[in-house]
């Protein structure tokens, strides 16, 4: 089998000099092994690993380019300012890659990744690749859980990605994969997706998405405008799981913040909307993982969806070290 870890490149982390730790570059820390995952210690330990891997998205005829999110998204954050707590970690543990086209064998093997971050006390924060990063995230984190506990997915997203995995796994099949896991354990799937569009999504997936009882908000209604309405669902929803899993699909986005992903689209969801989201999910101290998905720098401008992607992880850390 072909290797499917590579280790960090420090080379990617760079930016403006402070001798201080003001900015991420100097914060970040890199494990000497494979398996090094850093152990839990005085403050939070937030660990980026990379799904270097768009395998799914050519399974479902999707844009390729995705496998080099990882690398703009850690190059974006480099330069970012620090706000950390000095007792706070931030490790960058590598990536996972998908060399032979065996994309459950790298669903898999990311998936034992995070089951050791989460044993030992991090804080996933994961990069794609394609949105098929959610199944391999979602079973690291459902292993590493207590058995009694429940573990809600919160998904920022134009789709629902509810599409059968009959011919193999691919990027638009995570959630359904998820729910049939569910199923088979005797689990309830609790799942809730912002930012649905009709226009991207036919009626056999809003009937999946009905008969698997998820919870939606449609584009229209997930907007600034409504935000009470949204913010109320989102405290209902958390208000019935134990731990939560956050995934930002980058493509929900409306295509004038982040152009650079597999499926763009004009109309979408703004940034500001999904921060305050954030805001809501974080309040709640039930954050166990996140990634943002479908970062593709083939049709990107400017770094620009890399540089939201990696905005949006900085707010994350910023926010979950300040609580």
């Amino acid at each position: 089998m072909k290797d499917r870890y590579s280790k960090p490149d420090p080379s990617l982390w760079k930016g403006r000099t402070s001798g201080k730790e003001e900015y991420l570059h100097e914060k970040i820390r890199f494990p000497k092994e494979a398996e090094d995952v850093p152990e839990e210690e005085v403050g939070i330990s937030f660990v980026l690993m990379g799904y270097a891997c768009d395998e799914g998205v050519r399974r479902n005829a999707g844009r390729t380019g995705a496998v080099k999110g990882p690398q703009m998204i850690r190059q974006a954050l480099a330069p970012m300012a620090n706000h950390l707590w000095e007792q706070d970690t931030l490790t960058d543990l590598g990536d996972i890659s998908c060399p032979d086209g065996d994309l459950e064998s790298t669903q898999k093997e990311l998936s034992r990744y995070v089951e050791k971050m989460v044993h030992q006390g991090s804080i996933p924060l994961l990069m794609g690749g394609g949105h098929d990063i959610s199944y391999a995230h979602y079973s690291g984190l459902r292993a590493a859980l207590a058995p009694t506990r429940s573990l809600g997915i919160i998904n920022f997203d134009a789709h629902f990605d509810l599409r059968t995995n009959e011919n193999g796994n691919h990027s638009g099949s995570p959630f359904y994969q998820i729910a049939k896991d569910c199923q088979s354990q005797g689990r309830d799937f609790h799942y809730l997706c912002l930012g649905i569009r009709k226009e991207a999504n036919p009626k056999e997936l809003y009937d999946r998405a009905r008969d698997l009882g998820v919870h939606y908000l449609e584009l229209p209604h997930f907007s600034m405008q409504h935000f009470p309405e949204v913010k109320k669902r989102l405290e209902e929803f958390l208000s019935h799981a134990d731990r939560i899993y956050v995934t930002i699909d980058m493509d929900g986005f409306s295509s004038a913040y982040s152009p650079g992903v597999s499926a763009s689209f004009p109309d979408g969801f703004t940034p500001e909307l999904v921060r305050d989201c954030l805001d809501v999910i974080l309040d709640s101290g039930k954050l166990m993982g996140l990634d943002v998905a479908e970062t593709n720098p083939e049709y990107d401008r400017d770094q620009q969806t890399a540089k939201l992607a990696a905005g949006l992880l900085h707010y994350v850390m910023r926010g979950m070290s300040l609580l």
